[in-house]
């Protein structure tokens, strides 16, 4: 399984969940694959033509834009939004609480249907 972080995520936070990950599964910054400023609906529709990804957003205007909702339903992305307050934590809360629930996350995304998504709350619990 691949997962995509995108912009709102700290791009050493993708890279280090990679090298944990590693063997068993990849995780990539959206700025190792797309220039920073890419808009969300273009990422969304280039990656709809490689399967297997599943998207750990920051951004949760995402699951409110009717654009990027079709998109990411369109190009059949499993999308997980870490909710409001984990932009909010220093870094390296933000790695533990991601590291205390991303076995969790696996989890569910292997069971997920296409253009299912998922909240992630600060506190780790997943909706």
């Amino acid at each position: 399984m691949r997962f995509f972080v995108d912009n709102n995520i700290a791009r050493k936070l993708a890279h280090g969940f990679n090298q944990f990950v590693k063997g068993e599964h990849e995780v990539i910054h959206l700025r190792d694959r797309f220039a920073a400023n890419t808009p969300d609906v273009e990422w969304m529709r280039a990656l709809a033509g490689e399967s297997g990804w599943v998207i750990l957003s920051g951004d949760v205007a995402i699951g409110r834009n009717p654009h990027e909702i079709e998109a990411w339903k369109t190009a059949g992305h499993t999308i997980f939004f870490l909710k409001a307050g984990w932009t909010n934590i220093e870094f390296w809360q933000q790695v533990q609480k991601l590291a205390k629930c991303f076995s969790e996350i696996i989890d569910r995304a292997q069971r997920a249907r296409p253009g299912d998504s998922f909240r992630v709350n600060v506190n780790g619990k997943i909706e």
